[in-house]
């Protein structure tokens, strides 16, 4: 999903802003480190923003990985409210929502570089 975004995102910065760069005498680096890098704010937010989601949000990983509880992450925690035979309604809806709240706590702070980002990747 990264590179696609950024992928279609670079290809929508014309050429001729990298001409107009080294009319300038903006080296390489110069225009990658002064104009796209400026320029990719947006997608580069969008990319932060669902990566830190998707880590956050990781099951698989932690359940295989991690033996002691106190490296395990809040999807697994989730997970250890529920037993065999029963389940701890409650408990497992209140983890849940805690679980929540960090990431929707940065998505409503990266909400406006995210869909700044995202009108960049798609062709219409």
């Amino acid at each position: 999903m990264t590179i696609i975004i950024l992928r279609q995102f670079f290809r929508t910065i014309p050429g001729e802003v990298e001409e107009a760069a080294i009319l300038d005498g903006c080296t390489p680096f110069g225009f990658f480190w002064r104009v796209l890098l400026p320029m990719a704010r947006p997608a580069l937010a969008t990319v932060s923003v669902l990566a830190i989601v998707t880590s956050w949000n990781n099951f698989m990983l932690p359940l295989v990985v991690f033996t002691d509880q106190s490296w395990w992450t809040l999807p697994v925690g989730v997970q250890a409210f529920q037993g065999q035979y029963a389940d701890d309604t409650a408990r497992v809806l209140a983890y849940v929502v805690l679980s929540m709240l960090p990431a929707l706590g940065f998505y409503a702070l990266a909400e406006r570089q995210l869909v700044g980002g995202l009108a960049g990747s798609v062709k219409g």
